[in-house]
C-alpha cells in the first residue's frame, strides 16, 4: 500500500508560539529568509530500549519478500559451518553459459531427485543451537529489528536542526544507524505518509504526545484484505482518515511516496523513497527532496500566480487531480492559494491508465523524455555519456533488451535536447548482489525490500550484463542497502551530470509505462512520483559530482550522488539478489542464513 499524508491545514495547526515545540522533520534543510520560525516537522524516534523482545505478532505489511524478512527476523536460521544444502531449489550449472554469473541456487538437482524417488523427505533447515559450531563472521553493527539487533545511538541521534548553510538542491539522504558520525552529518530522517507499506501506530509514535491528535489523511491503494487490515490499524485513532486511490489497470500499485505538511505560514511538499514502517528508516539508504516553505498568496491573486519556472504548481495540481477523489479537493484548493515560485525541480509522476495523443507525455517515462527534450541540450560526444539507473526492484523486461529496456526506456534516458541523434551509450544498472545483501548492516533480511524474484530473473538472463554492485563509500552507505531509486546521465569520467532524478519508480514497465498499438498509446499501471533536476533550472550547464558527500557542513554546488562513481560491474561470481531462493553457503553479518518459506 502507499499512503499520502496531509498534516493539518493552517487553521487547524498550533499557534506560531507553539511551533518551536512542534514535531521535527529532520536536519540540514535551508530555511527561507521569510520563514519566521523553524517549521513544524517530525522527529523519527529511535527504537525503544528493552531487555526483552516482545512476543507480539508483528503486522504483516508489504510484499511477500518483506513478509519473508519479518519471518527471518522472528525465527532466524543460524549458519552451520559443516551444513549441506539439500533443501535448495536447484544446482548452479557452472558449465551453462546461459546462467553464467547468476548462481541461481546451490543445491544439486540429482540429489533432490534421488531423495524423492526413494521416498525420503527433504530435510528441514535447522534452527539455531548454541552447541553447534558457527562460522566466524565479521562484526558489524546490529540491525534495528528488535532488541537483539538494535544498535544504541545517542539520545539526540534523530534530533535535527535547521542548518545555517544554504542548500542548493534540497536533496538529502536519511540518517543510518551504525555509521560513523560524519556520514550522518547533514542527513535527515523525516516522517513520511506517502508509502507503499504503512504502520499507523509507529507513525503516530513519532509525534510528541501533544501533537498526536492532529488530523491526518492517508491516501492508499489497498483493496479487500489489505484494506481491511489498514482500517483495522487505524481503529484506535479517530484523527486518521482515508482516501482510496483508484487503480483502473490490473496489477498496478499505489507506490507514490509524498507528504504535504501544513503550517500556519504555509506548507511544504516532501517527495521521498522510504516506506512508512520502522524497517525503512534505520539501516537502509533512502533519499528525499524537500521543498521550500510555500507561503500563502495575497487574497485576490490570479490563478496563474505562484507558479515556478518549472511549472511545478501546475504539475502537482494535475497529479493530485488524477486521483479524482473528493477527499483531496480541499487540499487542491489550498495549494492553489500558495506561492510555489521558488521551486527549481520538475515533477515526474505516473498514474494508472491508457493515454493517447498529447496525453502520452503527461506521465511516466514519456513525461521524462519530453522534459529532457525541452530543458536539456545536446552535449559533444554524448554517445560516450553513460546512463545510470539504480533501483530496489525489477519487473519483467521481456525476452530481450529490444522489448522495452533498449527499445523504449533507454531512448528516453538518452534524450538530450531536440537533437535527432540517437546515440547508444553505455547503460549501468545498479542493483545489490547477494554478497552486498549478505554483508549489509541488516544481513539477509535487508533483501526483504529487494523483491526481485527467481521467476522473473530466469526469464531475462540477458539483463545480468547490465548489473553493477551497490557501493557507496562516498556516503558511508555501502552496507546500508538501497531502497532509494535514482536515474542520471554522467560524463565519461563520471565528474559531471547532465541531469539527475530521484523517484519512487523502480525498473519496471508498470512504474514507467509501456507503449502499445504500434506506439500510438502508452499504458501505465502504477502511481509513482519523483523530481527531476536539470542544470538549466540552476543556471548551470552540467552538475559537478560531489566527491565527498559527508559531512555536509558547508555550501556546495556539486551534486551529492548517493553511491560511488564509476559503478563497479558484477564479476563472474556475482549474482543479483533474488528474495525467494535460499542462501545457505555463507552467513550474513548476524551469523544467519536465508531460507524463505
Amino acid at each position: 500500500m502507499t499512503t499520502m499524508g496531509l498534516l493539518p491545514p493552517p487553521d487547524q495547526h498550533t499557534s506560531s508560539e507553539s511551533n518551536h515545540n512542534s514535531p521535527k522533520i529532520g536536519s540540514n534543510f535551508h530555511q527561507p529568509k521569510h520563514d519566521p520560525d523553524p517549521p513544524p516537522s517530525i522527529e523519527v524516534k529511535p527504537e525503544p530500549k528493552s531487555d526483552t523482545v516482545t512476543a507480539a505478532t508483528p503486522l504483516s505489511i508489504g510484499s511477500e519478500a518483506r513478509h519473508a524478512a519479518q519471518a527471518s527476523q522472528l525465527k532466524p536460521v543460524k549458519y552451520e559451518s559443516n551444513q549441506s544444502s539439500p533443501f535448495l531449489a536447484g544446482k548452479r550449472k557452472k558449465d551453462d553459459d546461459s546462467i553464467s554469473g547468476w548462481a541461481l541456487s546451490d543445491s544439486d538437482d540429482d540429489d533432490k531427485d534421488k531423495g524423492q524417488s526413494s521416498g525420503q523427505k527433504d530435510p528441514q533447515p535447522k534452527r539455531s543451537n548454541p552447541k553447534l559450531k558457527k562460522a566466524k563472521v565479521e562484526e558489524r553493527p546490529p540491525s534495528p529489528h528488535g532488541r537483539t539487533y538494535y544498535i544504541d545511538e545517542p539520545d539526540d541521534f534523530f534530533e535535527t536542526s535547521v542548518p545555517p548553510v544554504n542548500d542548493t538542491y534540497r536533496f538529502y539522504l536519511n540518517k543510518v544507524t551504525g555509521l560513523e558520525k560524519r556520514y550522518n552529518t547533514g542527513a535527515l530522517n523525516p516522517l513520511s505518509f506517502f508509502n507503499y507499506c504503512f504502520d499507523i501506530a509507529w507513525m503516530l509514535q513519532q509525534y510528541p504526545p501533544e501533537f498526536r491528535d492532529k488530523p491526518v489523511l492517508i491516501v492508499h491503494g489497498d483493496k479487500r484484505e489489505a484494506k481491511a487490515r489498514l482500517l483495522q490499524q487505524a481503529q484506535p485513532y479517530s484523527q486518521v482518515r482515508f482516501c482510496q486511490a483508484k487503480l483502473d489497470i490490473a496489477f498496478g500499485t499505489h507506490h507514490t511516496k509524498m507528504m504535504l505538511l501544513w503550517y500556519e505560514e504555509g506548507f511544504r511538499v516532501v517527495i521521498l523513497t522510504s516506506n512508512m514502517i520502522r524497517a525503512d528508516w534505520y539501516q537502509k539508504t533512502q533519499g528525499l527532496w524537500m521543498s521550500p516553505l510555500y507561503l500563502r498568496l495575497p487574497k485576490g491573486s490570479p490563478e496563474t500566480a505562484g507558479e515556478s519556472p518549472t511549472l511545478f504548481k501546475r504539475d502537482l495540481l494535475e497529479y493530485l487531480g488524477a486521483y479524482r477523489a473528493p477527499e483531496i479537493a480541499d487540499w487542491i484548493q489550498r495549494i492553489r492559494e500558495h506561492d510555489l515560485s521558488e521551486t527549481r525541480v520538475y515533477l515526474i509522476g505516473s498514474t494508472p491508465g491508457r493515454y493517447l495523443g498529447s496525453d502520452m507525455e503527461r506521465w511516466g517515462h514519456l513525461r521524462l523524455r519530453k522534459l529532457l527534450r525541452d530543458h536539456t541540450r545536446p552535449i559533444p560526444n554524448e554517445e560516450k555519456w553513460p546512463v545510470i539507473g539504480q533501483f530496489s526492484s525489477i519487473g519483467s523486461m521481456g525476452l530481450d533488451k529490444t522489448k522495452w529496456l533498449a527499445g523504449e526506456f533507454q531512448r528516453t534516458l538518452t534524450t538530450l535536447g531536440k537533437s535527432s541523434l540517437r546515440p547508444d551509450p553505455p547503460m549501468h544498472l545498479i542493483y545489490p548482489s547477494v554478497d552486498d545483501v549478505r554483508t549489509s548492516l541488516e544481513g539477509y533480511p535487508a533483501g526483504g525490500s529487494l523483491p526481485y524474484s527467481i521467476q522473473t530473473a530466469q526469464k531475462q538472463i540477458w539483463l545480468h550484463s547490465y548489473f553493477h554492485r551497490w557501493q557507496a563509500e562516498t556516503t558511508g552507505r555501502s552496507h546500508a542497502m538501497p531502497h532509494i531509486k535514482t536515474y542520471m546521465r554522467a560524463s565519461p569520467d563520471f565528474t559531471q551530470l547532465a541531469w539527475f532524478l530521484v523517484t519512487s519508480a523502480n525498473l519496471s514497465k508498470a512504474a514507467w509505462g509501456a507503449l502499445e498499438k504500434n506506439n500510438t498509446q502508452v499504458m501505465v499501471r502504477s502511481y509513482e512520483l519523483g523530481v527531476l533536476y536539470v542544470p538549466s533550472a540552476f543556471s548551470m550547464s552540467t552538475f559537478p559530482v560531489q566527491m565527498d558527500v559527508f559531512p555536509a557542513t558547508t555550501p556546495s554546488t556539486a551534486f551529492p550522488v548517493p553511491f560511488d562513481l564509476p559503478p563497479k560491474c558484477y564479476s563472474s561470481k556475482d549474482q543479483p539478489w533474488m528474495w525467494n531462493i535460499p542462501y545457505t553457503q555463507a552467513p550474513d553479518t548476524h551469523g544467519n542464513i536465508w531460507v524463505p518459506s
